[in-house]
């Protein structure tokens, strides 16, 4: 226990020097240009944000097959780069410090989103329940196509040079998704990965990918600017695992030999319990993990200031508050009301519910004036 630490204590991310230990968590809010190009609007975004120990940026796809959503941004086009250079440079300029999740949706996605109409792809041809929303509205999910063993490497490489132009865009980092029922972690999961060739069957199989993943992207960052997400007790994208405790409890452990900036994880919440999550408790990954832990799920301060006294992790990651609090940390340091967000305009759209939510100066300037 230790009293002294708290969301507002400073904190050294491998050779980052963080003011505080509250992240930014990846937010998907489909509000990227013309070719999934980030553009001015997410330079703002990102920018009124820049008080955070570290942002996080939204999930981009490394690759046209990777995309599962409308207008989210991409990492594998020369333009996408130059459109996330905006966005970095004007966090930097403001004193911010940023990192970009790598992404690839595998069967969360529909032939509109795929190149020549083709089917996702996913580890195994196990469709997920449920519809993805298309451009077109909502559709049903089809039945992916199973990766051949030769075309792995592909998949590999497009992380690698996912991470390649995330370096030229000018990102502090990256972090690797394998959470959230995505291509990773469908690979992690034995209810999505039924393969019987070196990616599949035993937990070291259906981890390799990750850890292949892991390996080439540390070779272009190093290991001190990369992390890793994971969601342990996840369920959203039709998940299930018959023993995470094993699956995830290995993972964790193997992610040990990169020494990596942190691992992410997305804990449990209220969704995942109602779809009956084997939960599995966050100090099981503690045992095995040895670096810095961010740990994230509908997080309050006080839950935050009680997880990092207690050194149950280094940092905590802050999700829906930050849409609504673009100042999070100065809210946090003045005992400021938190503004609510307006769940309607969480995805899509321009700048209602994106940019325009006041800073605490502008909301409660007598408060502001006290302190």
């Amino acid at each position: 226990m230790n009293a002294n630490i708290n969301l507002l204590s400073p904190y050294k991310l491998g050779d980052l020097e963080l003011p505080n230990r509250i992240v930014m968590a990846p937010l998907t809010r489909n509000r990227a240009g013309e070719g999934n190009v980030p553009h001015q609007l997410n330079a703002t975004y990102y920018t009124q944000r820049a008080s955070a120990g570290l942002i996080i940026a939204e999930a981009t796809q490394v690759s046209p097959q990777g995309q599962g959503y409308p207008y989210t941004p991409g990492i594998h086009s020369q333009e996408q780069v130059e459109g996330w250079k905006l966005v970095t440079d004007a966090v930097h300029q403001h004193g911010g410090r940023i990192y970009l999740q790598l992404w690839h949706v595998g069967r969360i996605s529909h032939p509109d989103f795929q190149p020549n109409g083709e089917l996702p792809l996913a580890p195994s041809a196990i469709a997920p329940k449920g519809e993805v929303l298309t451009f077109e509205g909502m559709k049903p999910y089809v039945t992916p196509r199973a990766l051949e063993t030769s075309e792995i490497p592909e998949i590999v490489e497009q992380y690698r040079k996912g991470a390649e132009n995330a370096l030229a865009a000018g990102f502090d980092g990256v972090e690797v998704h394998s959470a959230n029922g995505y291509l990773l972690d469908q690979f992690l999961r034995d209810g999505t990965n039924i393969r019987t060739d070196k990616y599949g069957g035993s937990v070291e199989n259906r981890a390799r990918l990750l850890l292949e993943v892991t390996e080439a992207v540390v070779g272009v960052w190093g290991a001190k600017r990369v992390g890793v997400r994971l969601s342990p007790s996840g369920t959203f994208n039709d998940m299930q695992d018959s023993n995470p405790l094993e699956t995830f409890g290995y993972a964790a452990q193997a992610l040990n030999q990169f020494d990596l900036a942190y691992l992410h994880i997305f804990e449990a919440i209220d969704r995942d319990i109602q779809h009956g999550a084997i939960v599995v408790p966050t100090s099981h990954i503690r045992d095995r993990y040895h670096g810095t832990l961010i740990v994230n799920g509908a997080y309050t301060r006080e839950k935050g200031d009680a997880v990092l006294a207690k050194e149950e992790a280094e940092l905590v990651a802050f999700g829906t508050l930050y849409i609504s609090n673009p100042d999070l940390p100065r809210r946090f340091a003045l005992n400021a009301p938190l503004t609510e967000g307006d769940s309607t305009t969480f995805y899509g759209g321009g700048e209602k519910g994106y940019t325009d939510y006041p800073t605490v100066e502008e909301q409660y300037p007598s408060l502001v004036g006290a302190k």
